[in-house]
């Protein structure tokens, strides 16, 4: 997926927010991990080195 279809993807996600916490807790999640794709992060938990940015 590129990096233009991920922005994409976030602002559609954007676009189902409701204000409820609780309903939107899921769609923030997949906001959330697709914006780390974008900027090539990974979790500092996460005993994987990232393969999109080599680290």
């Amino acid at each position: 997926m590129s990096k233009d279809e991920l922005i994409s993807e976030v602002e559609q996600l954007k676009e189902q927010l409701t204000g409820d916490m609780f309903q939107d807790m899921d769609i923030k999640d997949k906001i959330h991990n697709l914006e780390m794709q974008i900027k090539g992060t990974k979790p500092m938990d996460s005993s994987f080195d990232c393969v999109g940015c080599g680290s």
